[in-house]
């Protein structure tokens, strides 16, 4: 019945996450992205607040260093411009690349380097007010309230804990001076910064490992569409199957063609079967024209039986040949000499060239080599 009824059950497939990749629907969660960047902001700050510091002071005394009544107003308005800009760029500039740097790699190690558009793309359904209610009554916007007012709870109870452990030197400020005042109020605020942060950073994994879940699960297909899937993606199984049963027709012809006019069959001697030829006029290597196992090998003995083509037992040798050349490749040179003694054991050698043997043998006899024929292309 779930099938009848399209429940969506299965996983997603390799080539649905593609697409909704494609598409730039991706689990990614904005408040770890946030998160994160605001802790390497805190740090960032609480590292170059020294720096800061220096930059402010410098231009507040540059501007009352400035003699108005010996200064042309506009080479003042430049010149002002100029100290705006490089004292911006030193205050500003270190905590903008750290941030930009922590925004680059976390967006990376949530979604990996992804590039695409199609998000921007003009769509009614994000105008919709159809859609519009439903995203606004999903489950996704139910667990982003819950996790907003765990963030507005934690993050009161937090800073609640650090005022209530730090009121004692918020008390004895008022008889500091006011650098001192400002180093305490800056080391305060950074350890309450961090904290929230962390806490932050706790309810952002959360939400990570939800929008990861819910993508799945939004992702998830029923029966039919993976059926479907396959069938767009491999083909109809009905014409796979026909397209694999004319292949090994036609497989199965070319052996039928090619094993008659081979010049020897070499055997292991039942599981496996090849077929070689060799036309020393015209081919620098033996050429196996084909090859079997189990039924197929079988196929090629009784082929070679009938065309009076020699079968020959080499276990070693088929194996290295079966596992090394597929059909139309020529033997390897590790193959020569051992491929040279079989076809000179199955051939005669005489002035008109080479005659084939009508008889079928197990073993060779060395004394009978031909040395002058393995030299042909072994030795090559």
């Amino acid at each position: 019945m779930a099938e009848d009824m399209g429940d969506k059950t299965e996983a997603p497939t390799p080539r649905r996450l593609e697409e909704a990749r494609e598409k730039g629907q991706v689990a990614k969660s904005m408040d770890l992205s946030a998160a994160v960047g605001l802790l390497a902001g805190l740090i960032a700050l609480n590292s170059y607040g020294s720096l800061i510091t220096e930059k402010f002071i410098d231009m507040f005394q540059w501007s009352l260093a400035v003699d108005l009544s010996v200064t042309n107003a506009n080479d003042l308005l430049e010149e002002s411009r100029i100290v705006v800009i490089r004292n911006t760029l030193a205050i500003l500039g270190p905590i903008f690349v750290v941030l930009f740097v922590c925004s680059l790699v976390i967006n990376v190690l949530q979604v990996g380097f992804m590039l695409t558009g199609k998000p921007l793309a003009p769509s009614f359904e994000k105008i919709s007010p159809i859609s519009g209610f439903k995203r606004i009554f999903s489950s996704r916007s139910l667990v982003k309230t819950i996790l907003s007012l765990a963030k507005i709870g934690i993050i009161g109870l937090v800073a609640g804990q650090t005022i209530t452990e730090q009121m004692d030197t918020i008390v004895s400020l008022s008889g500091l001076d006011f650098i001192k005042i400002m180093a305490a109020g800056g080391s305060m605020t950074f350890t309450l910064g961090v904290r929230i942060c962390l806490i932050l950073l706790v309810l952002a994994l959360i939400d990570y490992a939800y929008q990861k879940f819910k993508h799945h699960e939004d992702l998830k297909m029923s029966k039919e569409e993976v059926k479907e899937e396959m069938k767009r993606m491999e083909g109809d199984p009905y014409m796979r199957q026909r397209r694999r049963s004319v292949a090994r027709q036609l497989a199965s012809q070319r052996m039928a063609q090619a094993v008659p006019k081979a010049d020897v069959v070499i055997t292991n001697p039942t599981e496996l079967a090849l077929a070689l030829k060799y036309d020393p006029e015209n081919m620098p290597a033996p050429k196996l024209v084909a090859k079997g196992s189990g039924y197929m090998a079988q196929r090629i003995r009784r082929i070679a039986l009938d065309a009076g083509v020699p079968i020959v037992e080499r276990k070693p040798l088929a194996r290295a040949m079966f596992k090394s050349c597929e059909v139309g490749d020529y033997i390897p040179p590790d193959m020569y000499k051992a491929v040279a003694e079989v076809l000179a054991y199955v051939f005669e050698l005489n002035e008109k060239g080479f005659k084939k043997k009508t008889t079928t043998r197990k073993e060779s006899d060395p004394n009978q080599t031909a040395d002058d024929f393995i030299a042909n292309f072994a030795d090559n």
